[in-house]
């Protein structure tokens, strides 16, 4: 199976090629990613897992860049919901015209999977009950918007020998080679081993689903090998890894000892706050479910964290992606767009990595 990564060389793209490279027989992974976090490793990029990688902006994509592939796996998007607000007409335009362009193409060229990388967060403010996959919809922020958006469209463009899965993710969290410091666990991590501390921001109550980044390479290699539906949207975690985010902050603090936690009870809710129902995922998908262990991942990620050199405070360091973005920005380097306006230093290469 010829396989192609879009945004590779983001958060969740390295440790989604090793995995595939180990679990499925004679896959062959190639990656297309825009480039905005070279220079933001935290560990060594896994290149071998690779047959080719190139500097490539999805908005581009042409049904010939996609000739011979039997699958795309679609990660590349403006990542969380503050960059969402600071480039929101990007947001739209790589989140759901990229995506969608880029399935168009897919489809065009004879690419039989498209396999799209959604998120739990288009629930909004879930209330006391658990969302499934039938509740209504209820975007908070221009990121959300943008995966409901998507999804609406890749729901025109399955059949006629093009099957979508778009996988609803949890939260991520866990070590990468592309380590990401703003998502919720991640964070807790990493300013409890720079500051003795974890400081919840919101009253501590809203809840949130994680999921291990590990544990969301199972399930895009389900969705690569499933038989069945022309399309499925399917949330993609588990029960067990549901906290309110005080409770979150705790637990970590357990498995690292020696850390205190910061809850601000008189900040106005958070009303990104939703449990999910993942039933629909043990029944589709038995063999790939999420199998991290918390603790472990906890230690893991510290483990991660602890080794690597940067200066400063986690919460500015360019393990931040919005840091990142506004430093190119600020430099010149992208506009507004978040399109490249000076040529970056990598992409005088033709591939990044090596090719077969």
């Amino acid at each position: 199976m010829k396989i192609l990564i879009v945004g590779h060389r983001g958060y969740v793209g390295p440790v989604l090629a090793e995995h595939l490279a180990s679990n499925l027989p004679g896959a062959e992974i190639h990656g297309r990613d825009v480039g905005w976090f070279e220079g933001a490793e935290a560990a060594p990029f896994p290149e071998d897992a690779f047959a080719s990688q190139h500097v490539w902006d999805a908005r581009d994509v042409t049904p010939a860049d996609l000739a011979g592939l039997d699958a795309v796996v679609q990660l590349a998007a403006v990542s969380n919901d503050p960059i969402g607000r600071e480039f929101e007409a990007a947001t739209a335009a790589i989140n759901t015209g990229a995506a969608l362009a880029v399935a168009r193409a897919a489809k065009a060229a004879g690419v039989g999977r498209f396999v799209f990388a959604s998120s739990c967060s288009m629930y909004g403010a879930g209330g006391q009950g658990l969302r499934a996959e039938s509740d209504p919809l209820d975007p908070l922020t221009a990121y959300a918007r943008s995966k409901v958006a998507t999804e609406e469209g890749l729901r025109e463009l399955a059949g006629d020998g093009f099957q979508v899965t778009s996988l609803r993710f949890a939260t991520a969290c866990g070590a990468s080679p592309m380590l990401r410091l703003d998502l919720v666990l991640n964070d807790f991590v990493a300013t409890a081993l720079r500051t003795g501390r974890i400081e919840v921001l919101s009253d501590g109550s809203p809840w949130r689903p994680l999921i291990h980044v590990g544990d969301m390479a199972r399930a895009v290699e389900w969705a690569l090998i499933r038989d069945g539906a022309p399309r499925v949207e399917v949330n993609v975690g588990s029960q067990g890894w549901t906290w309110q985010i005080g409770q979150l902050a705790q637990d970590v603090a357990a498995v690292l000892g020696g850390v205190d936690v910061e809850i601000n009870r008189d900040a106005a809710p958070d009303t990104r706050s939703y449990r999910v129902d993942f039933s629909l995922f043990r029944q589709l998908a038995p063999d790939h479910q999420p199998a991290a262990d918390f603790a472990d991942a906890v230690r893991g990620l510290a483990d991660q964290i602890a080794a690597m050199d940067f200066a400063g405070a986690v919460r500015e360091s360019r393990f931040i992606r919005l840091n990142m973005l506004r430093g190119h920005v600020a430099e010149g380097r992208l506009d507004g767009d978040l399109r490249w306006s000076r040529q970056p230093v990598h992409a005088s290469r033709q591939d990044i990595g090596h090719e077969d």
